[in-house]
């Protein structure tokens, strides 16, 4: 059986969000991934993006709110009444484990758990600090994500940890959340990017060729990954085809975001002895 999940960020109300709305459920509905995980989610009242477009898709939803919007609400004073948060969806049943701030940043981490027809599967989506400077923020913040990793109640398949990073893979804190090039986050932990099978492991997700991206003058990098737990969970997961998605126009000609995303293939292997 094969698992496809995936991972992107949505780009919050940015550059016109109601206009990029169709190319976004567009660009989902080609996925037809199983599990998604997203970040930079609006939401509005008792209304957001992730739940409406897992309407439109046939999927069931978790989304977890941020406490604090004011990130973005004051770049875009017409949406001040917005909030922003992060979301799974799945072709299964999903249901909340927890929801964490990530170090007063404005962003958080939102753990589920997915009924799968292979066994239950602890999946997490997680949003990090953006500032070109804040790799000792990420640290810390990689470290919630490492004790909720193990403190969580075991899981039939291996952990999922879905998110934006905004690091790359050679920075100090996907080599700490990996846990297998330096000293692990937690003791025993390793998270293997999945990036490694990649044709092209370092084909960027923050692109210059995007046409939000390009004003910046910013360079390309893969700041956006999808992590497996390794050794853990009863059911075995093999890493297939790794692949960049949204990385171009929907067919209405409009780009659905500023990221890129990475889906990845699993192949269910047999149960552990």
């Amino acid at each position: 059986m094969r698992l496809r999940v995936a991972t992107w960020n949505l780009w919050w109300r940015f550059g016109d969000a109601d206009g990029r709305r169709a190319a976004v459920l567009e660009t989902l509905r080609a996925l037809d991934a199983d599990v998604i995980g997203l970040q930079e989610v609006w939401c509005r009242g008792a209304a957001d993006l992730a739940s409406e477009l897992a309407a439109e898709l046939g999927m069931h939803v978790v989304f977890g709110p941020s406490p604090d919007a004011s990130s973005w609400t004051v770049r875009s004073p017409a949406d001040v009444d917005c909030g922003i948060g992060n979301a799974v969806l799945a072709r299964w049943p999903v249901h909340r484990l927890h929801l964490e701030g990530l170090c007063g940043s404005g962003r958080v981490l939102l753990g589920t758990t997915v009924d799968t027809p292979v066994g239950s599967w602890h999946v997490q989506s997680a949003h990090l600090t953006s500032s070109a400077s804040g790799s000792a923020v990420r640290c810390e913040q990689v470290r919630v994500i490492a004790r909720h990793v193990v403190a969580a109640p075991p899981t039939d398949l291996p952990p999922l940890v879905l998110g934006d990073f905004n690091a790359e893979a050679a920075s100090d804190e996907m080599r700490l959340i990996e846990g297998h090039l330096t000293a692990p986050a937690e003791p025993g932990l390793v998270l293997v990017n999945t990036r490694r099978w990649a044709a092209d492991p370092d084909e960027p997700t923050w692109s210059p060729r995007n046409p939000y991206v390009a004003p910046s003058g910013s360079p390309p990098s893969r700041i956006d990954h999808v992590l497996v737990g390794a050794g853990r969970g009863t059911v075995r997961l093999r890493v297939g085809d790794v692949a960049v998605f949204g990385d171009g126009p929907a067919s209405d000609g409009v780009w659905p975001s500023d990221h890129h995303g990475v889906v990845v293939d699993l192949e269910v292997a047999a149960p552990r002895e």
